[in-house]
Protein backbone atom coordinates (compact mmCIF):
# COMPACT_ATOMS: atom_id res chain seq x y z
CA UNK A 1 0.00 0.00 0.00
CA UNK A 2 1.64 3.41 -0.59
CA UNK A 3 1.55 5.93 2.16
CA UNK A 4 -0.59 8.86 0.57
CA UNK A 5 0.28 11.50 3.95
CA UNK A 6 3.38 14.16 4.26
CA UNK A 7 5.77 12.95 6.40
CA UNK A 8 9.20 14.88 7.17
CA UNK A 9 10.72 13.95 4.07
CA UNK A 10 8.32 16.04 2.23
CA UNK A 11 9.19 19.71 4.16
CA UNK A 12 12.46 21.23 4.78
CA UNK A 13 12.74 21.32 8.40
CA UNK A 14 16.48 23.17 8.19
CA UNK A 15 16.31 25.86 10.78
CA UNK A 16 12.67 25.14 11.85
CA UNK A 17 11.71 24.38 15.34
CA UNK A 18 9.79 21.05 15.05
CA UNK A 19 7.55 20.04 17.45
CA UNK A 20 7.65 16.23 17.23
CA UNK A 21 4.86 13.96 19.46
CA UNK A 22 6.51 10.48 20.23
CA UNK A 23 5.14 7.59 22.47
CA UNK A 24 7.25 7.85 24.96
CA UNK A 25 5.27 6.27 27.73
CA UNK A 26 7.68 3.35 28.41
CA UNK A 27 7.40 0.96 31.08
CA UNK A 28 9.83 1.70 34.49
CA UNK A 29 10.79 -0.15 37.60
CA UNK A 30 12.19 2.31 40.60
CA UNK A 31 13.03 5.00 38.05
CA UNK A 32 14.54 2.48 35.74
CA UNK A 33 13.11 1.62 32.05
CA UNK A 34 12.44 -1.87 31.53
CA UNK A 35 11.86 -1.47 27.99
CA UNK A 36 13.38 0.89 25.67
CA UNK A 37 11.56 -0.55 22.77
CA UNK A 38 9.33 3.25 22.43
CA UNK A 39 12.36 5.13 22.21
CA UNK A 40 14.41 3.20 19.80
CA UNK A 41 11.71 3.13 17.50
CA UNK A 42 11.47 6.87 17.47
CA UNK A 43 14.99 7.39 16.70
CA UNK A 44 15.09 7.45 13.08
CA UNK A 45 12.70 10.14 13.31
CA UNK A 46 14.56 12.36 15.94
CA UNK A 47 17.88 11.76 14.10
CA UNK A 48 16.93 13.03 10.87
CA UNK A 49 15.55 16.18 12.33
CA UNK A 50 18.49 16.72 13.83
CA UNK A 51 20.76 15.55 10.84
CA UNK A 52 18.56 17.98 8.86
CA UNK A 53 19.05 20.41 11.17
CA UNK A 54 15.87 21.17 12.53
CA UNK A 55 15.86 22.23 16.36
CA UNK A 56 13.54 19.67 17.91
CA UNK A 57 11.19 19.60 20.86
CA UNK A 58 10.14 16.23 22.01
CA UNK A 59 7.09 15.61 23.69
CA UNK A 60 5.32 12.80 25.16
CA UNK A 61 3.13 11.55 27.97
CA UNK A 62 4.30 9.27 30.67
CA UNK A 63 1.41 7.55 32.80
CA UNK A 64 -1.75 8.95 33.99
CA UNK A 65 -0.97 11.43 36.43
CA UNK A 66 -4.37 12.62 36.09
CA UNK A 67 -4.02 16.26 36.81
CA UNK A 68 -1.13 15.49 39.55
CA UNK A 69 2.48 16.33 39.69
CA UNK A 70 3.70 12.66 40.12
CA UNK A 71 7.65 12.10 39.95
CA UNK A 72 7.44 8.80 38.92
CA UNK A 73 5.97 9.93 35.69
CA UNK A 74 8.30 12.22 34.93
CA UNK A 75 9.99 11.93 31.63
CA UNK A 76 13.12 12.33 32.58
CA UNK A 77 14.63 8.81 32.65
CA UNK A 78 13.82 9.00 28.82
CA UNK A 79 15.20 12.52 28.17
CA UNK A 80 18.64 10.27 29.85
CA UNK A 81 17.89 7.72 27.46
CA UNK A 82 17.43 9.76 24.37
CA UNK A 83 20.76 11.26 25.10
CA UNK A 84 22.87 7.77 25.45
CA UNK A 85 20.98 6.49 21.92
CA UNK A 86 21.49 10.09 20.47
CA UNK A 87 24.73 11.29 21.83
CA UNK A 88 24.04 14.79 22.01
CA UNK A 89 22.38 16.64 24.73
CA UNK A 90 18.71 16.61 25.76
CA UNK A 91 17.23 19.31 27.97
CA UNK A 92 14.33 18.43 30.15
CA UNK A 93 11.69 21.42 30.27
CA UNK A 94 10.37 21.85 33.64
CA UNK A 95 7.20 23.98 32.28
CA UNK A 96 5.82 23.33 29.12
CA UNK A 97 2.53 25.39 28.75
CA UNK A 98 0.82 24.63 32.02
CA UNK A 99 -1.86 22.66 33.77
CA UNK A 100 -3.75 21.47 30.60
CA UNK A 101 -1.21 21.70 28.12
CA UNK A 102 -3.29 23.76 25.94
CA UNK A 103 -3.10 23.24 21.76
CA UNK A 104 -2.86 27.13 20.66
CA UNK A 105 -0.01 27.22 23.66
CA UNK A 106 1.81 24.63 22.63
CA UNK A 107 1.91 25.04 18.55
CA UNK A 108 3.30 28.57 19.27
CA UNK A 109 6.61 26.74 20.24
CA UNK A 110 7.43 25.60 17.10
CA UNK A 111 6.82 26.40 13.04
CA UNK A 112 6.07 22.60 12.37
CA UNK A 113 4.26 19.67 13.95
CA UNK A 114 5.83 15.95 13.51
CA UNK A 115 3.33 13.28 14.91
CA UNK A 116 5.27 9.90 15.09
CA UNK A 117 3.28 8.38 18.55
CA UNK A 118 0.52 6.26 16.32
CA UNK A 119 -0.17 4.95 19.44
CA UNK A 120 -2.22 8.48 20.61
CA UNK A 121 -2.62 9.35 16.88
CA UNK A 122 -6.40 8.14 17.08
CA UNK A 123 -6.85 10.62 20.34
CA UNK A 124 -8.08 14.24 20.01
CA UNK A 125 -5.39 15.71 22.34
CA UNK A 126 -3.94 19.02 22.25
CA UNK A 127 -0.02 17.40 21.84
CA UNK A 128 -1.81 15.09 18.39
CA UNK A 129 -4.65 16.70 16.61
CA UNK A 130 -4.90 20.10 18.33
CA UNK A 131 -1.30 21.33 17.52
CA UNK A 132 -2.27 20.37 13.98
CA UNK A 133 -4.92 22.87 13.60
CA UNK A 134 -1.93 25.45 14.50
CA UNK A 135 0.82 24.21 11.84
CA UNK A 136 1.99 22.37 9.58
CA UNK A 137 1.37 18.75 10.32
CA UNK A 138 3.24 16.01 9.02
CA UNK A 139 3.86 12.34 10.27
CA UNK A 140 7.10 11.12 11.25
CA UNK A 141 8.91 7.46 10.15
CA UNK A 142 7.33 5.62 12.67
CA UNK A 143 3.83 6.54 12.13
CA UNK A 144 4.39 6.41 8.65
CA UNK A 145 5.38 2.53 8.62
CA UNK A 146 3.11 1.67 11.25
CA UNK A 147 0.08 3.11 8.33
CA UNK A 148 1.50 1.22 5.76
CA UNK A 149 1.79 -2.04 8.04
CA UNK A 150 -1.54 -1.34 8.78
CA UNK A 151 -3.03 -0.42 5.32
CA UNK A 152 -1.48 -3.63 3.73
CA UNK A 153 -2.77 -5.82 6.09
CA UNK A 154 -6.11 -4.63 6.05
CA UNK A 155 -6.25 -4.07 2.36
CA UNK A 156 -4.59 -6.89 0.90
CA UNK A 157 -4.00 -9.66 4.05
CA UNK A 158 -2.19 -12.55 3.75
CA UNK A 159 -4.63 -15.54 4.70
CA UNK A 160 -5.59 -16.88 7.42
CA UNK A 161 -5.68 -13.11 8.73
CA UNK A 162 -6.05 -13.26 12.02
CA UNK A 163 -6.59 -9.74 14.44
CA UNK A 164 -5.83 -9.10 18.19
CA UNK A 165 -6.34 -6.33 20.08
CA UNK A 166 -5.67 -5.57 23.21
CA UNK A 167 -6.09 -2.57 25.95
CA UNK A 168 -8.40 -1.44 28.42
CA UNK A 169 -11.34 0.13 26.94
CA UNK A 170 -13.31 -1.79 24.26
CA UNK A 171 -15.54 1.74 23.16
CA UNK A 172 -12.43 3.02 21.89
CA UNK A 173 -12.21 0.01 19.50
CA UNK A 174 -15.63 -0.78 18.52
CA UNK A 175 -14.51 1.22 14.64
CA UNK A 176 -11.95 -0.96 14.31
CA UNK A 177 -13.65 -4.39 15.45
CA UNK A 178 -16.02 -3.47 12.96
CA UNK A 179 -14.07 -3.24 10.22
CA UNK A 180 -11.93 -6.08 11.30
CA UNK A 181 -15.44 -8.29 11.27
CA UNK A 182 -15.52 -8.63 7.36
CA UNK A 183 -11.99 -9.05 6.95
CA UNK A 184 -10.55 -11.53 9.64
CA UNK A 185 -10.57 -15.33 10.03
CA UNK A 186 -10.97 -15.23 13.53
CA UNK A 187 -10.52 -12.10 15.58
Amino acid sequence: MNYNKKSIEDIDVAGKRVLCRCDFNVPTKNGVITSDKRIVAAMPTIKYLVDHNAKVILCSHMGKPKGEVKPELSLQVVADRIYELLGKPVVMAKDVVGEDARAKALASLADVFVNDAFGTAHRAHSSTAGVADYLPAVSGFLVQKEVSIMGKALSDPERPFVAVLGGAKVSDKLYVINILLVKVVTL
